[in-house]
């Protein structure tokens, strides 16, 4: 049985309750998925029982079923192309960037479109998710078609991974969208940019975890509290001043 970690679980909550209070009414969320997004869900879904008026885009059918539970109303991107403000969930947080590993829930794909549509895009973890550089002990996972799914994994393999196919017993993970998921295994991922355009270069992958400029900000939970990491731009290019040389 796996055991419970109650300061983990207080973690999660401190940073779910700080990354909830950004938001506003009439608002369209882009609804997360994994643990700690489902407790910003549930206080979403609070504010909605005591008035709040907001709609929201879920990234998974788990996702869905617990807005619905919680009576918050749902849309779609054929009634609102834009997202006001997302709040997700990540694997891995990378200091300073904030570039993301996603997926190990299965649900890449979907967050993928959410985020690329919001406006701003809040990431809720606790503390233990962040690292100075993805990779190593977190695989990324990479969504691929089940047709030739065996071709993807070896050209994934050739770009430096260790890579398998997600099973659930004797049978292939299969995600909300019904492809296949190839978790890869990387020692260090030192241009998340470039791995993620390689990757999508391969014929038959539908796309990777990695979640490269996205995240607006992510809120670190700890059992006593928060730290909130904003992205860091690199500085503007300034040309030199000739007439002062």
């Amino acid at each position: 049985m796996k055991r419970i970690d109650p300061t983990l679980d207080a973690a999660k909550r401190n940073a779910a309750i700080r990354a909830v209070a950004a938001v506003e009414n009439k608002m369209v969320l882009g609804l997360g998925s994994g643990s700690t997004a489902s407790v910003a869900i549930e206080l979403i879904g609070a504010r909605v029982a005591q008035g709040l008026a907001v709609t929201g885009i879920p990234t998974s059918e788990r996702t869905a079923a617990l807005a619905r539970k919680l009576g918050i109303p749902l849309t779609d991107f054929s009634k609102h192309r834009r997202i006001d403000l997302t709040i997700d969930g990540a694997d891995q947080i990378e200091a300073g960037t904030l570039n993301l590993i996603k997926g190990l829930g299965g649900a890449l794909l979907r967050e993928k479109i959410v985020a690329e549509a919001s406006a701003r895009m809040i990431v809720v973890a606790d503390h233990t998710k962040q690292v100075k550089q993805l990779g190593d002990a977190t695989p990324l996972p990479v969504e691929v078609v089940p047709f030739g799914w065996e071709r993807a994994l070896e050209k994934l393999q050739a770009l430096g991974a260790e890579a398998a196919l997600r099973r659930v017993g004797d049978a292939p993970f299969v995600t909300d969208g019904g492809h296949f998921i190839v978790d890869c295994r990387f020692a260090a991922i030192a241009d998340a940019s470039g791995l993620q355009d390689q990757a999508r270069r391969i014929v038959g992958v539908v796309e990777t975890g990695l979640f490269v400029g996205l995240a607006s900000e992510a809120v670190l939970g700890r059992d006593d509290g928060v730290t909130v990491l904003e992205r860091q731009t690199p500085a503007a290019y300034s040309p030199p001043d000739f007439a002062r040389l």
